[in-house]
């Protein structure tokens, strides 16, 4: 979750201000034969045409899955809700860093249960450390970090990792779980440096690329998607953030998600098919059970 005001972002916005999905208008949408899986958003901060409409919106427009994030534990209940009334969405659970500080052992069983319990919950996120703003303190924030990803470790589920400002803990966090972390996950809305970008790949974690690719200045998040294998890329919107160009400044919405596969085939200089088919491939093998819910690499 990511501050809309910072095109290098990959924060939760400070306040919890809903936005509205912008309509369509002006460009075509680019149109692709490979369904694209949405890996990461956040559809109960999405008002405006109503969620069934926003996910109609979404199909037509080729994003055949949705993965909606948990941030809080006030939205864990909704994301649940949102997930067991929706066909094609599935969900996570866990707590931002911004909401580390109401982190507590109710909330960790929580959490545990309904992902031991459900099928359509598919990692453990979002989770992570942000030192950019600090809403909760370090410590309460490493603390958060290392509890849920030992319930990853505990149900060999993925992870959604948050990580603004904080590379060298994220990095040391990470590095004493990695090993016990059999089905890995996801540095989502990836803006850190190369370093990080390097060791996550090499630990064999995957990256999230958004709307922030697309920005005029994001020239060190485009470092990074150059020496990322298509085999780690993933791609999200991070709605209702990062709206990408050229729809930018308008709230972001999961049917914008083929604008960011179309900037990121061409920038890599990869065919449009075949770079949609290798990610897809990749956001299945993110998320197993995804997978196991009977969609398929060719949709």
């Amino acid at each position: 979750m990511a501050d809309p005001s910072a095109a290098g972002s990959s924060a939760r916005a400070p306040t919890r201000e809903r936005a509205r999905p912008a309509k369509r208008a002006r460009e075509p949408w680019p149109a692709f034969a490979t369904p694209i899986v949405e890996t990461h958003c956040h559809l109960d901060y999405l008002e405006g045409e109503g969620l069934e409409a926003l996910l109609a919106d979404a199909r037509s427009r080729g994003v055949a899955e949705i993965v909606t994030i948990a941030v809080s534990p006030e939205n864990l209940a909704t994301v649940r809700e949102i997930v067991a009334t929706h066909d094609g969405v599935y969900g996570t659970q866990g707590i931002h860093p911004h909401e580390a500080g109401g982190f507590d052992d109710g909330v960790a069983q929580e959490i545990r249960t309904a992902l031991a319990q459900r099928s359509d919950l598919v990692a453990v996120g979002e989770i992570g450390l942000d030192y950019f703003y600090e809403h909760a303190p370090r410590a309460a924030q490493l603390a958060a970090f290392e509890r849920q990803l030992q319930i990853a470790v505990d149900l060999e589920l993925p992870i959604v990792v948050h990580s603004r400002e904080a590379d060298e803990d994220t990095r040391a966090v990470l590095g004493n779980f990695t090993g016990a972390l059999k089905a890995k996950g996801v540095i989502h809305s990836f803006t850190s440096g190369l370093p990080l970008a390097e060791w996550c790949l090499g630990e064999g974690f995957k990256l999230g690329f958004n709307g922030i690719t697309t920005f005029n200045k994001a020239d060190n998040v485009r470092e990074v998607v150059q020496i990322t294998p298509t085999e780690q890329l993933v791609l999200e919107t991070d709605a209702p953030y990062l709206t990408p160009v050229p729809y930018r400044g308008k709230p972001n919405a999961p049917c914008y998600l083929p604008f960011i596969a179309e900037y990121l085939a061409d920038y890599r200089g990869e065919e449009r098919e075949s770079f949609l088919r290798r990610v897809r491939e990749n956001s299945l093998a993110l998320f197993p059970r995804l997978r196991a819910a009977g969609a398929s690499a060719s949709g």
